[in-house]
């Protein structure tokens, strides 16, 4: 099955639960109402040999209602497709269903957009910190969170001050250099 019989095999079962498909450079997408998104990836997995959960990623609409979005990429060993799905989550309700019980991988992936972003998976087995430390309470890939970092008054877990992210080692230089030039590794570290 290619991926475009199966964005018509998903709009066929959820009809106007599937608010968009979108079609670039040969990668399928369906944006489908948050209320359905897990239905359709379960319906992927056991119906069209989804098998492969290759990343689960979240993304901020700042300034925007809804203001989340869940974007699942999934893969088919048997058909050697991808397909995307994406649906929109609102920041009153911040939940998500987890997919771990589909795909465990989901798993660890669930737990860095939680950390990362502060969105909730409901019937995660276990969903707590992965990068930043029990006790942070921020979420530095929400667009709200400044570059300069936030104030920490934690000495035994981390440094207290700033955390400094512009310029630092894993920030890329903007420049019109090449790539190879704004890359962080290129910059000699006294």
């Amino acid at each position: 099955m290619t991926a475009s019989e199966v964005v018509e095999a998903v709009k066929s079962k959820f009809g106007d639960s599937v608010r968009e498909t979108v079609e670039f450079r040969g990668e399928h997408t369906v944006v489908v109402d948050p209320e359905v998104g897990k239905k359709v990836l379960k319906y992927c997995h056991d119906e069209l040999a989804f098998d492969c959960l290759v990343d689960l990623s979240s993304l901020d609409h700042f300034g925007e209602d809804p203001r989340f979005e869940m974007v699942y990429e999934l893969y088919s060993y048997s058909t050697k497709s991808h397909f995307r799905v994406r649906f929109p989550v609102s920041e009153d309700e911040g939940k998500v269903e987890t997919v771990s019980d589909i795909w465990a991988t989901a798993d660890w992936h669930e737990r860095e957009v939680y950390d990362m972003m502060g969105l909730l998976f409901d019937g995660h087995p276990d969903l707590r910190r992965i990068l930043m430390w029990d006790g942070y309470p921020f979420y530095p890939l929400r667009k709200d969170f400044p570059l300069a970092g936030r104030e920490s008054d934690l000495p035994d877990v981390a440094f207290t001050g700033q955390a400094p992210l512009a310029g630092g080692p894993f920030v890329t230089s903007p420049s019109s250099a090449s790539t190879v030039k704004r890359e962080p590794r290129s910059r000699e570290i006294d």
